[in-house]
């Protein structure tokens, strides 16, 4: 083992850069930090012949400017088009004679490009996913096609009401804000880009110090960075401009269309996943409205049958969060719908008991758990956390934040999040689901955050 690989044992990522150190995290995992400040993870696990690895980037559609709607979207759907090297049949034969498989996925925050292979396959694998991020084509037939495909992505998604009312939350909660845009952009933005405007964009973002390689399954770790180091040793070092920052806001976005059923959110402003009230708020989510036994559950699907799916979310960014409740109603019943669901909030945050919160908490944590149990989720877990807190976090700090928690903790996330301003976001026949200024009342005396806003076509 050389200087440059010294092993710091039983010592974690505690944010900070350690170039050319390899530190050892919770379990077997493993990290280390190249010169270029590319960060190199794996979890080995026994008794399995695969591996799940991938290059996860700190940058999302949150780092697209006016101009760029839907470009984090549109790299991620070229990636496998073809490279300097490999067309995109070529790319999609060697990967398949292998028996292996590629994929990718955009967030607001991040993009992905992971794939599966056979452990003997690991470096082909690493060679294609640093070919495609190092070489490019971006050719002009593959871009046009591209983006006619995610137009009519655009144009299923529109007619997916369950789905879009969540987009339309998002604009809701963050109104002129790139946070709040949809990540896949609109037919006009995605058909106006160049093979110039998604080169700019990937040079821009996409960079050393912000981006991990991470592998789980049958992996052995100076190996696999030895070919990472090799294969990436071209990735630009130079330091990414900082995300635009985002703030919860509040408001209304309705989208009233003929259709059997109305789909409704109702929300508030959450928390960041780096905030300390962040646990004790999913924990609030999760007693709420995350399963049979919960508050929103109980009474307005089996006490009242006002809904047919009814849950509970937050979900946290880096600086800021939004809490929301999603109901799928007859919209004659919208109107007790939305009232019974502020009265269950409101009474939540003062009456939730210990034995609802051990439950949510015990929820929370099979939850975390579970999710740890295959080798995919692993390797995106180790390469998330480091992106986000500059460590990997074991199971049992994530487990025991959740122990800590006490009644009154989760009791306070829920009394804060309702003294912020309500976000409403609806689709479907919308006649009897009450202005924002009605809704709002209920909570807070003062008038309603926005007007409302019509969706777009």
């Amino acid at each position: 083992m050389t200087a440059r690989r010294k092993t710091l044992e039983g010592k974690t990522l505690e944010g900070k850069t350690l170039e050319g150190k390899t530190l050892e995290g919770p379990g077997d995992i493993k990290v280390t930090t190249l010169p270029s400040g590319l960060r190199v993870a794996t979890d080995p696990m026994a008794l399995v012949e695969t591996v799940r690895l991938g290059v996860w980037v700190d940058a999302g559609s949150r780092d697209e400017r006016r101009e760029e709607h839907g470009m984090a979207h549109l790299l991620e759907h070229m990636a496998f088009k073809g490279t300097g090297r490999r067309s995109a049949q070529q790319i999609a034969e060697e990967i398949e004679a292998v028996g292996g498989d590629l994929n990718a996925m955009t967030s607001s925050e991040q993009t992905a490009f992971v794939a599966k292979v056979l452990a003997a396959d690991t470096p082909l694998a690493l060679d294609i996913l640093s070919d495609i991020l190092l070489e490019p084509a971006f050719d002009a037939e593959e871009l046009r096609r591209e983006e006619e495909v995610i137009v009519q992505e655009i144009g299923a998604y529109k007619d997916s009401p369950e789905e879009l009312v969540h987009d339309y939350f998002t604009e809701a909660a963050f109104p002129g804000q790139v946070i709040g845009r949809t990540i896949l952009g609109t037919p006009e933005s995605v058909t106006s880009f160049d093979r110039d405007a998604v080169e700019g964009f990937l040079t821009r973002n996409y960079k050393a110090s912000h981006t991990v390689v991470a592998a789980a399954g049958k992996v052995e770790h100076e190996r696999f960075t030895d070919q990472v180091e090799r294969l990436f040793a071209r990735f630009s070092q130079a330091a990414p401009p900082p995300m635009p920052a985002a703030s919860y806001v509040g408001g209304e976005m309705r989208d009233d269309r003929k259709s059997e059923q109305a789909h409704v959110i109702l929300g508030f402003g959450g928390v960041s996943y780096l905030d300390d009230a962040h646990d004790a708020l999913q924990v609030f989510a999760s007693a709420v409205g995350g399963g049979m036994s919960s508050r929103l559950f109980q009474d307005i699907r089996e006490k009242r049958g006002l809904a047919y799916s009814i849950y509970a979310f937050h979900s946290a960014y880096r600086d800021t969060g939004a809490f929301g409740v999603y109901a799928g109603i007859d919209p004659k019943k919208a109107a007790e719908l939305t009232t019974v669901t502020l009265d269950v909030l409101s009474r939540a945050a003062e009456e939730l008991t210990e034995a609802e919160i051990r439950r949510a908490k015990a929820q929370s944590k099979v939850a975390l758990l579970s999710a740890q149990e295959a080798a995919a989720p692993r390797a995106s877990f180790m390469a998330r956390s480091l992106l986000a807190y500059g460590r990997v976090l074991s199971r049992e700090e994530l487990t025991g934040r959740i122990d800590k928690l006490s009644v009154e903790d989760v009791r306070a996330a829920g009394r804060t999040l309702l003294q912020t301003p309500l976000a409403v976001s609806a689709v479907g026949p919308l006649r009897k689901l009450p202005p924002i200024g009605e809704l709002a009342s209920r909570l807070h005396p003062a008038p309603a955050p926005k007007l409302a806003r019509a969706a777009r076509g």
